[in-house]
């Protein structure tokens, strides 16, 4: 099971997007996440980028517990191809990411 809920990876997702003029935005989004969060996001982008496989979740959120050694926003946006990383992640998981995008901004 995913420690973080699909719509808040997508909500990173879409910050990820325009991170050039969201920048404080997404930083205060990753922030406010719990570490056990911050884990789940960091590996769900790990899968995405294709570091592990998606029947490896629960190792790779173990790994990114253990090997946060930089804060979480600094290590995600250090990747250019984060945003689609996070995607490849959530679709490899089952999810499909642009669904649960599209919730986020169906009223309700």
């Amino acid at each position: 099971m995913l420690p973080i809920a699909a719509d808040k990876v997508a909500e990173v997702i879409i910050l990820a997007r325009e991170l050039d003029r969201a920048e404080n935005e997404f930083d205060g989004f990753v922030d406010q996440l719990n570490d056990y969060e911050k884990a789940g996001l960091v590996a769900i982008f790990w899968i995405g980028r294709g570091s592990f496989e998606p029947e490896d979740l629960a190792e790779a959120i173990e790994t990114a517990a253990h090997e946060a050694t930089t804060p979480t926003t600094v290590y995600l946006k250090g990747s250019p191809h984060l945003a689609d990383h996070l995607e490849a992640g959530l679709e490899a998981l089952g999810i499909d990411s642009g669904e649960v995008e599209n919730d986020l901004y169906r009223p309700a």
